[in-house]
């Protein structure tokens, strides 16, 4: 699923909060003003309010349902889906290595959401994904033990 879309560079606020929403939705950008996401139902849904939401506030957008030209094109835009979301866990990885293994309370809860978080734009798992579960669900049990 590919959004095209041209805003004014003023008011920067509009332009600025679709950015905000596509890096929530771990969109890769090919070039200034398109970006790429999977196209399941999910990405549809939340490419189509942005369509709208680019053009309430004065500029254009398209929607297109696309398939990349080639193999190595495709491979490339998976690999970049999935770096983003590899360094995203790395750092959850980080929190509870910085903590020695034990997060408690409101880190852990912390901790629990973003691995939420990034798993609703994780469309191709990276070997990173189990091991931040999986340092989350050990701090988890370090902490019942206390």
């Amino acid at each position: 699923m590919w959004l095209a879309y041209r805003l004014r560079s003023e008011p920067s606020t509009p332009r600025i909060s679709v950015w905000r929403k596509l890096k929530r939705l771990g969109a890769v950008q090919l070039v200034d003003g398109l970006v790429a996401l999977p196209g399941d139902p999910a990405t549809v849904e939340a490419f189509d309010w942005l369509a709208d939401e680019v053009v309430e506030a004065g500029g254009v957008a398209s929607l297109w349902l696309a398939e990349a030209a080639t193999r190595a094109i495709e491979r490339e835009l998976i690999e970049q889906l999935r770096a983003r979301v590899a360094e995203e866990y790395r750092s959850v990885l980080a929190a509870v290595e910085h903590a020695g293994g034990a997060v408690q309370g409101r880190t852990l809860a912390r901790l629990r959401r973003e691995l939420q978080r990034i798993a609703r734009r994780d469309f191709f798992p990276p070997p990173e994904r189990e091991l931040a579960r999986r340092a989350v669900a050990d701090a988890s049990r370090t902490e019942r033990v206390r």
